[in-house]
């Protein structure tokens, strides 16, 4: 099928206003600055990016041309140069990853060159392009060393002893789940086809390939529809902190739920037609997120 391509496509045009408020949160933390220049300074980038580049087998159009062409057309797509891409071993699960703040490099497990076509292999590609677009692989890479980090920091004296206490954490995960709602935009941006995202969030959630079918899909789309991010406003803040603080869990009927509205708004279909939204300033957005306002108000609360 021939896509549309973005030349010179912004992040802002397809980022989620959930995002956007959460990020905007996670930057105001004070000891956000002082946590990235120690992890330079440990050189956990280079150390995430050397364990790729060192342990992984690297993709090329030789060697996996349908993995490797995938994330050609949705580097054309996206408007971004083509990134080193690494296959590595089977986890059981479909997995992606982006690292390297100065050079970023992508890897895929075993299971997502097995269990994605080559359509839903551009939508993880997306996603993942989404990451470096959006300048967000510095603190997603925090996040994700972010127990070992603790180790550390709880051995050090440069006052920042109580990283959940402080709200530095908490900021942290829920903008990795926010994050989300952008990627799987840009997904949707790089295969532009709603059919094909939703199955790979299916995928991504677990169902085998062999039990996708129009009952499972169908049953599946009406379960994200029936879902109401804003119910969980019922949550006390406590609760939702919890919620988001393992934020490898793939939320897929949440992302799904998210995903779909955006499908079908007018935002969406303005793009494909190379039409771009206005873009709101972070304290005007006046969406339903209200509910997120822990966030922003959690140093005042703890």
């Amino acid at each position: 099928m021939d896509r549309k391509k973005f030349p010179s496509l912004k992040t802002e045009v397809y980022q989620h206003p959930f995002d956007r408020k959460a990020l905007a949160s996670l930057e105001r933390t004070p000891v956000l600055p002082t946590l990235l220049k120690k992890v330079n300074e440990y050189g956990i980038d280079k150390l995430l990016l050397l364990q790729i580049i060192g342990g992984d087998f690297k993709v090329t159009s030789r060697n996996f041309p349908v993995l490797y062409n995938a994330l050609v057309e949705t580097c054309s797509i996206l408007d971004i140069t083509v990134p080193e891409l690494y296959l590595f071993r089977g986890t059981g699960h479909i997995e992606a990853r982006t690292v390297g703040v100065e050079k970023p490099v992508i890897g895929v497990n075993l299971e997502t060159m097995e269990w994605l076509s080559p359509n839903e292999l551009m939508f993880i590609f997306g996603y993942e392009v989404a990451r470096i677009k959006g300048k967000y692989l510095a603190y997603q890479q925090i996040a994700n060393v972010m127990p070992a980090l603790k180790n550390i920091i709880g051995a050090t004296t440069f006052g920042m002893g109580g990283l959940a206490a402080n709200g530095l954490e908490i900021a942290l995960y829920n903008w990795m789940i926010m994050s989300r709602f952008s990627a799987d935009r840009a997904g949707l941006l790089a295969c532009q086809d709603i059919d094909v995202a939703i199955t790979t969030l299916m995928k991504i959630g677990g169902l085998p390939a062999e039990y996708l079918n129009e009952d499972t899909i169908n049953d599946f789309v009406t379960q994200a529809r029936a879902f109401e991010l804003d119910k969980l406003d019922n949550l006390s803040k406590i609760a939702k902190t919890f919620s988001f603080m393992e934020h490898h869990f793939p939320w897929t009927v949440m992302r799904a739920s998210e995903l779909l509205k955006w499908a079908e708004s007018g935002t969406y279909q303005n793009l494909l037609t190379g039409k771009e939204p206005d873009i709101q300033p972070i304290n005007t957005v006046d969406d339903d997120d209200e509910n997120w306002d822990f966030l922003t108000d959690w140093d005042e609360d703890t």
